[in-house]
C-alpha cells in the first residue's frame, strides 16, 4: 500500500503553506520516507513540537498508510 511522496507532502503544505519540503523514498516501496521540512511555524518550539505538529498535519495517515517516516524540521528566520 503506502503512500506516495507527493501526498505527504501535499498535507505538509496544506498545514504550513511556507514550508520547504523534501521527501527521500528510503526503500523504494512508499513505506519508508526521509522529509526535510523547513517552516516559519517551527520557530520558538521544540523539536519535539515541530514533530508533533507534522505528524498531525498528516491527518492520521502517521502508523496507519503511512508506516515510517524519518523526519527532520528545521525552523525558517
Amino acid at each position: 500500500m503506502g503512500m506516495k511522496g507527493s501526498e505527504i507532502e501535499k498535507f505538509i503544505k496544506d498545514a504550513f503553506p511556507d514550508a520547504d519540503v523534501e521527501m527521500k523514498d528510503l526503500a523504494g516501496d512508499d513505506n519508508h520516507w526521509a522529509a526535510v521540512v523547513k517552516s516559519s511555524a517551527f520557530k520558538g518550539k521544540t523539536r519535539v513540537a515541530q514533530h508533533q505538529m507534522v505528524y498531525a498535519a498528516l491527518k492520521g495517515n502517521m502508523g496507519g498508510v503511512l508506516h515510517a517516516l524519518q523526519l527532520t524540521t528545521i525552523a525558517k528566520d
